[in-house]
């Protein structure tokens, strides 16, 4: 038997962008006939998808990291990367995407509802889409990003008409095996029932499913026994069903008590649910404690407990609930009940929302509401605080998606990679910011969270474009060219003479010393002749 996981936790990657490429078209006849570097290909998405084919969580609890499919890098001749592809994960329908800190992401409920759980990182851009009037043949690239990494928590409700709840050993198992096709374990032992099962039963016309939950016990809310790890199972349901066990031994215990007990359980449950749980317009459901009820005085064929429901069936139906006595062992009013459940079912599918047509499409109309980039009117392309580094001091640090999203593209070995940097930060104002800010040349700024970030110091820029590129890949901007003055030229003309006068002045005294002669000086002797 496959184990039952209805919570699991999945970290997710996404695919990683390819680098652009750096590349100058040759073709005879024609030297140096432009850039032609291609861009990278994006990396794929983590998409999760809910199919009715799939009713477990099991294979992402076995390996729960998923990564998608890398974008190759750009090549020359124009030619673009490949795109990575992207990994769809099927999910149950009734799943809910959580974040990491709890924050509900998406409520995959119907069929082919889907949501990117981590997205793939842009492909780099090559030289040919760098290139413009003033950079006509760029000599670098940008890097791709890489995918976004993210855990996310998975939790399957169950969707469900119709659910069974009550005391352990109360024959919840018993009537849905009764109801329905459903087969689950049953024995005369509370807490038989370890996991949520599920049937279909069929009432004339009308086709609807049911949900037996592990029992409750007092204090279920609190986190004792089963039922408050399966109660999300019943937040779907249009109709709870209270089963109550007539032919109980245990002492203190009887039906009236018994739900009692079970609705102090789900009222405080209910208490806890989100907002969005409980609202109607969002949902389409009305909250846990207004769904309609029914009581079933189970174990009738016992005959202390068929005096025991004809006793308390008054009190329970005083209380607005409907009550019928069943027999789940001998298959005694089961037709009513299941003809019962079944209109109740109709009436709450009507009352839902329309899916489809002019009103559902009203109530299900997207709204796109695009993030803010770039300036916008006032507000800065990044912010600039001054904070206590651990290691460097006091730092200027730059946050803002637009700077730390260039920095991550810079190829720091390519000069002019980064002059091309320097002149967006320029551009985007950042440089404005943190002289507003209260920087000066030589301070350290960060651009990045404090252990991530890019660590540079700062020197204003005086003048920016590309009229002062050298050679490819080379920003004059970055190389020490300093032009000597008349006073270092002099300096150095009367340094080279001085040493020059040294040396014949070594040359000399040497040839005082007779350590040497002048050939000019040499008169050859006999032998010489």
């Amino acid at each position: 038997m496959p184990s039952f996981i209805d919570r699991v936790v999945i970290h997710a990657v996404g695919g990683n962008g390819g680098h652009g490429c750096t590349s100058i078209h040759r073709e005879k006849y024609k030297p140096l006939a432009g850039p032609d570097g291609g861009d990278g290909g994006h990396g794929g998405d983590v998409v999760l998808v809910a199919d009715p084919r799939v009713t477990t969580l099991l294979t992402y609890h076995r390996s729960p990291h998923r990564s998608a499919g890398n974008g190759t890098p750009g090549m020359g001749g124009w030619r673009r990367g490949t795109d990575g592809k992207d990994l769809v994960l099927p999910v149950p329908e009734g799943t809910v995407v959580k974040d990491a800190d709890g924050t509900v992401l998406a409520d995959l409920v119907g069929d082919t509802d889907s949501i990117v759980v981590a997205e793939g990182g842009t492909g780099g851009r090559g030289n040919f889409s760098l290139a413009s009037s003033k950079r006509r043949a760029p000599g670098f690239h940008l890097l791709g990003l890489p995918g976004r990494a993210r855990d996310i928590t998975l939790e399957l409700k169950t969707i469900a008409d119709v659910a069974l709840v009550g005391y352990p050993s109360a024959g919840k198992s018993s009537l849905i095996a009764a109801l329905s096709a459903a087969r689950p374990k049953i024995a005369d032992y509370p807490f038989t029932t370890l996991v949520p099962n599920l049937g279909v039963v069929e009432a004339g016309e009308v086709r609807y499913t049911i949900a037996d939950v592990p029992g409750l016990i007092p204090g279920a809310s609190q986190g004792k026994g089963l039922g408050l790890e399966f109660l999300r199972h019943i937040e779907r349901c249009a109709v709870i069903v209270h089963v109550l066990d007539c032919a109980t031994l245990e002492p203190g215990r009887d039906p009236l008590s018994d739900l009692d007990t079970i609705e102090g359980e789900l009222a405080v449950y209910a208490a806890r649910l989100a907002q969005e749980e409980d609202d109607r317009a969002l949902t389409g459901r009305a909250p846990l404690m207004e769904r309609p009820r029914v009581a079933v005085l189970n174990k009738i064929d016992v005959p202390e407990a068929a005096e025991l429901a004809d006793f308390v069936r008054s009190d329970v139906e005083a209380r607005g609930l409907p009550v019928f006595e069943v027999s789940a062992v001998a298959r005694r009013g089961l037709r009513p009940l299941s003809f019962a459940l079944a209109e109740l079912v109709t009436r709450a599918r009507s009352a839902a929302p329309a899916s489809g047509g002019a009103a559902g499409a009203a109530a299900h109309r997207p709204v796109i509401r695009p993030a803010a980039v770039g300036r916008r009117g006032r507000e800065p392309l990044a912010t600039v605080r001054l904070i206590r580094h651990p290691h460097e001091g006091d730092v200027y640090q730059v946050r803002g998606d637009r700077p730390e999203r260039w920095v991550r593209q810079t190829d720091f070995a390519n000069d002019e990679a980064v002059g091309y940097l320097a002149d967006r930060l320029a551009a985007g104002g950042v440089e404005d910011e943190l002289v507003a800010a209260g920087a000066h040349a030589g301070d350290t700024v960060l651009i990045g969270p404090a252990d991530g970030g890019v660590l540079f110091t700062w020197e204003p820029t005086m003048t920016t474009g590309a009229e002062l590129l050298g050679a490819r890949g080379t920003d004059a901007r970055l190389e020490d060219r300093h032009r000597r003055t008349n006073v270092e030229r002099r300096t150095q003309y009367h340094a080279r003479m001085d040493a020059k006068e040294a040396a014949r002045r070594e040359l000399r005294d040497e040839a005082a010393e007779g350590i040497w002669t002048d050939a000019a000086d040499y008169s050859g002797g006999e032998d010489d002749a």
